[in-house]
């Protein structure tokens, strides 16, 4: 019974990690600042956590130098 609950908290952990993939990648992007990328991220938190995918879609593109 006890292996259960520590397979149970893997697949919480795991899970967990993935829904933080699209905020860390919002954050550590250079495409957006300021008050656009706090949008962003409110979007995956309160909207939708597939915004991330608009987000990688539409998002300006910044030319490189």
């Amino acid at each position: 019974m006890e292996d259960s609950g520590g397979a149970l908290l893997l697949i919480l952990l795991v899970m967990g990690l993935i829904w933080l993939i699209p905020l860390m990648s919002i954050l550590s992007s250079r495409k957006t600042t300021g008050g656009e990328k706090l949008a962003w991220i409110l979007a995956v938190l309160f909207i939708s956590w597939f915004a991330w995918i608009f987000y990688l879609l539409l998002a300006p593109i910044k030319k490189k130098n």
